[in-house]
């Protein structure tokens, strides 16, 4: 019988890693696979990023937990590389080639046709995704060669730059509202030229104010030793750093912890991060309705100490 390798105590870790996934890995493998090297005892991502993509995906552990939906709510960027030419089961390098045309377009061709995807529009989601119906997720239907009926969505396509263009390989920068799915995106823009195209490859940039420079890999991880490793962590408070910042004095600071709603000579804002003053700890996140503050999301005084 083999001998079974102990255990390695799990910790109360408080933070935001960001990290550069690998390609091949699903969001859940990365997630494990950070939370074991850094000992964390809750841990969540913030979206899932297909195992074709690589890039930014930040993981929240601990206390940063609570602000996940943030994350989830926030645009996104990508680098996303389109093979022009040819369509696929998938609408991606995995699936099969089903259709496969010449490409015959120049360069105003295809400013126009990136063109007509800015601001807002319908997508419809792929079969080959993780949506679910009826309690089953999409792929599993396609798999089994099932076809849905899907309804559009509307998203919001912000930012659509043509980064390089060669021959049948065309990359672009695109940001855009949650919920887009950029293999749809590639297709609407190939059926726009008259050739088709599918995602052969897709890199996460950026997510709200998050920064793919900020980035760690997996083997730089494992490479570092446990201090450093919990040195990658970002603040609780950094997935919502864009927000308007309440600083209460420590008495005020008190009560709001309680949940009790305190008076603050503010504007309305639907959305802010909300500050002791000795220390400067994060305390949570609330909103401001006629200069009253008003908790939305709250720290545990264990969970401040833990996050200074």
């Amino acid at each position: 019988m083999k001998p079974q390798r102990p255990r390695i105590p799990r910790r109360a870790l408080h933070g935001v890693l960001l990290l550069d996934k690998p390609l091949g890995w699903t969001s859940n493998d990365a997630l494990q696979k950070a939370k074991g090297m850094l000992r964390a005892e809750k841990g969540g991502h913030t979206g899932t990023l297909d195992p074709l993509a690589t890039g930014l995906l930040p993981l929240c552990f601990g206390a940063a937990t609570k602000f996940s939906q943030v994350s989830l709510d926030a645009d996104k960027r990508y680098l996303a590389t389109l093979r022009l030419g040819q369509r696929t089961t998938t609408g991606d390098a995995e699936g099969e080639v089903i259709e496969e045309h010449p490409v015959a377009v120049d360069r105003t061709a295809i400013e126009a046709a990136c063109a007509r995807f800015l601001g807002v529009i319908a997508q419809i989601p792929p079969m080959h995704s993780a949506l679910k119906h009826q309690g089953k997720a999409l792929y599993e239907y396609a798999r089994a060669g099932v076809e849905i009926a899907r309804e559009s969505r509307r998203v919001s396509i912000h930012r659509l730059d043509i980064v390089a263009w060669q021959d049948e390989t065309l990359v672009i920068d695109v940001v855009c509202s949650k919920g887009t799915y950029i293999r749809t995106l590639a297709e609407d823009i190939g059926q726009a030229l008259g050739c088709g195209a599918h995602l052969s490859a897709l890199r996460r940039t950026a997510c709200g104010p998050l920064d793919i420079a900020q980035a760690v890999t997996l083997e730089a991880l494992q490479a570092m030793d446990e201090a450093t490793r919990e040195a990658q962590l970002q603040p609780a408070d950094a997935l919502v750093a864009a927000w308007p910042e309440v600083r209460l004095p420590d008495d005020e600071a008190g009560r709001f912890l309680t949940g009790l709603r305190r008076r603050v000579a503010m504007a309305d804002a639907p959305a802010v991060r909300v500050y002791g003053t000795h220390p400067p700890a994060f305390l949570g996140t609330a909103h401001i309705t006629a200069g009253e503050l008003i908790a939305d999301r709250l720290l545990s005084p264990i969970e401040v100490q833990g996050t200074t």
